[in-house]
């Protein structure tokens, strides 16, 4: 692997399948096909290959959007000016002289 001029990458990449395509799609050299016939193990069998699986998602919590931080923001925006007014009031009525 160390040798490999594409890097161990390429290689492991293509492990535990048939990377035939893979060889031929990146376009060896002579020199390269003739290294291949020395590390070439032997056909794979189709019947002992898994099938793919599909991809399933893990479940997830319903989207609510009450709880997120941007809600937390918006209601803040609403009710710190309406307080700061309430004291403002508060504070005017019990100073007032009379």
């Amino acid at each position: 692997m160390d040798d490999h001029p594409g890097g161990d990458e390429v290689l492991l990449s293509a492990t535990g399948k048939d990377a035939t395509n893979d060889f031929e799609d990146v376009g060896h050299s002579d020199s390269a096909r003739e290294m291949m016939e020395k590390y070439y193990i032997g056909e794979i069998d189709a019947s002992t290959v898994p099938l793919k699986r599909t991809y399933i998602p893990p479940p997830q919590a319903p989207y609510n959007p009450d709880k997120t931080p941007e809600f937390l923001i918006k209601i803040l925006q609403f009710l710190v000016p309406l307080m700061i007014l309430g004291l403002a009031f508060a504070v005017r009525y019990y100073t007032k002289e009379k």
